[in-house]
């Protein structure tokens, strides 16, 4: 199909390979679609039309310019004149006949017999081709038969032919119409007497003649030899492939006579030819299959070409059709405006819906911004109840830590007191028996003495802080590491060896366990309170840049762990009792 359609005008220069392709289109079953490629490219010609007009009529310009640099009765303007005919003949009638009437003219001033007949012949054949019957007949009767020479006796015989054959196939007499067809074919085998089996002419009344007869194949074979010596693009290739039309118009072959009327309006068009009829027979047949838009303006376009041409057959010939296919075309326009009345009343009524669910959106937006807003603050309320949850869980959470962390202790030093108490009432048991043993023995002066020493308090306050140093220890390993890095660095506390806790330590350790009196540290180490003051204002004074020492005990993590106080007192008690 595009190799068709891309390689058109090689095809048509190449006829052998053409005939092949339409004796191969019944086989093949894209024969559509050839057609759809012609009548593209049709309609590409058609558009390109004013392109061919020009090209016609700049050489006519240019005839007449040659014309009117001879004289008017001469023998180089006949000919000129008559080359200007030929251009107007298929474009412009009135023209065309005027140069001829202008040959006929000059002739007759030249007294030039043979030119003066071969004029007026043209322009028989012309005004028959055009419908003007009469007025042919009426040049034919001007010309005398006995000066007719032999070269134009083939034309003479022609123009009557023709103009017999036109009448007999239009008038709608039919004792006229028989009576014409009488003439015409008795000038018919006039010409067949003298026409050379060869010529053009006799292949067109043969092909006719078959035709007629309904012998289409011999029909056809005379057509090929038409048609393989016919250029492309040229007025005579536009009437053989018209011709082939009609045979397959008869056949009822509709596609071929489509491609064929195509073939023959493309070369019609292409020759700025104005007189055609394979237009607008092919604008009919359009019609007929429903391809409205096509056919209208196919006959449009013709219309106006024979308008131009100014021919009152071919006016005659396409008023019908032309109405019929306006008329047509008009109520499908009318069709047309109803629906897109009824598309437009459809829109407006789907535009007025759209415009009212646009605003329940809008509205519906709004509300969904509002609701939006409340729900954005809702959120950030919720995000600042979290945050103060989650910070209430942390505090929850340290505090869980400081009570487990109490509880240890307490556990811890409970075990420590109950050890203890338990290790004094036995020591206490030990000491009464020794007491009642060295009275029972009346060793009094030694009971004094021992009762009078300080040995034995000393030993016990340090076994009760060793004690309170390895408790405390085993409870925070890391005190002494902790508590130095709170210290300046040339004022850390140095232990000596074998020693677990000094003075300054223990007063922190006691506040470490929610001991912050400083009376009752005091009173547990056995120092007085401006003593354990003075420890606390030293141990101050070293610390890394603080503000306070409540500062310096919070960095200790300092817990409330009050309630170990009467632990350690009780401890304390159980010793002094023991003393």
């Amino acid at each position: 199909m595009s190799y068709f359609l891309q390689n058109f005008n090689t095809l048509m220069k190449n006829k052998c390979l053409l005939l092949l392709l339409f004796a191969s289109f019944p086989i093949f079953s894209w024969a559509d679609e050839t057609l759809d490629s012609l009548l593209h490219v049709l309609d590409q010609t058609i558009l390109a039309h004013d392109t061919y007009v020009v090209q016609r009529e700049s050489r006519i310009r240019h005839l007449k310019e040659l014309a009117g640099d001879v004289a008017p009765n001469s023998i180089e303007r006949y000919n000129l004149n008559n080359q200007i005919y030929k251009e107007y003949k298929a474009f412009i009638c009135d023209s065309a006949i005027y140069y001829l009437n202008e040959n006929v003219r000059i002739a007759g001033n030249l007294g030039d017999t043979d030119r003066e007949i071969e004029s007026k012949l043209q322009l028989s054949l012309l005004l028959s081709s055009t419908g003007m019957y009469t007025e042919s007949i009426d040049v034919l009767k001007s010309v005398d038969r006995q000066k007719v020479t032999s070269h134009l006796i083939l034309d003479y015989y022609t123009c009557f032919d023709h103009v017999y054959g036109e009448m007999g196939f239009y008038t709608q007499d039919q004792t006229l119409s028989a009576y014409y067809r009488e003439i015409s074919s008795a000038y018919k085998d006039s010409l067949y007497a003298i026409l050379s089996p060869q010529s053009e002419e006799f292949m067109v009344m043969r092909e006719t003649l078959f035709r007629d007869r309904h012998k289409y194949d011999e029909a056809l074979e005379i057509n090929d030899r038409r048609l393989m010596a016919a250029e492309p693009d040229t007025p005579q290739y536009a009437l053989v492939t018209y011709h082939r039309s009609l045979i397959y118009k008869y056949l009822g072959d509709k596609i071929r006579e489509k491609q064929n009327l195509c073939l023959s309006a493309i070369s019609d068009i292409r020759s700025a030819i104005k007189d055609h009829a394979s237009l607008w027979m092919l604008a009919q047949l359009l019609y007929e299959n429903g391809d409205m838009e096509r056919a209208y303006q196919y006959m449009r376009f013709s219309w106006n070409a024979t308008k131009f041409y100014n021919a009152r057959l071919r006016s005659w010939q396409s008023a019908d059709v032309l109405s019929l296919i306006d008329k047509t075309y008009q109520a499908m326009i009318e069709k047309q405006n109803d629906r897109l009345q009824q598309y437009l009343v459809l829109i407006t009524a789907l535009l007025v819906l759209l415009i009212g669910a646009l605003g329940y959106i809008y509205r519906q937006m709004k509300k969904l911004a509002v609701a939006r807003n409340h729900l954005q603050t809702a959120n950030h309320q919720l995000n600042q109840l979290n945050e103060e949850l989650q910070q209430m869980n942390a505090c929850l959470t340290s505090t869980n830590a400081e009570l487990s962390e109490s509880n240890q202790i307490k556990e811890e030093y409970i075990a420590r007191f109950i050890k203890l108490c338990s290790t004094y009432i036995n020591r206490l048991d030990a000491y009464r028996r020794m007491v009642n043993k060295k009275v029972s023995a009346g060793q009094i002066a030694e009971l004094l003495k021992i009762t009078r020493s300080q040995d034995a308090l000393d030993e016990e306050l340090e076994e009760l802080y060793a004690n309170f140093d390895t408790a405390f220890l085993h409870l925070f390993p890391d005190f002494v590491k902790k508590f130095n890095a709170l210290l300046q660095d040339n004022e850390q506390i140095i232990l000596k060896k074998d020693e677990l806790l000094n003075t300054e330590l223990r007063i922190f350790a006691l506040i470490r366990l929610g001991i912050e009196d400083s009376s009752q540290i005091a009173e547990f180490l056995r120092y007085s309170v401006n003593t354990i003051y003075n420890y606390r204002a030293k141990v101050k004074n070293k610390a890394r840049g603080f503000s306070s020492e409540n500062t310096l005990i919070d960095v200790v993590t300092y817990p409330l762990f009050r309630p170990l106080w009467s632990i350690l007192t009780c401890c304390l008690l159980v010793v002094c009792l023991f003393v």
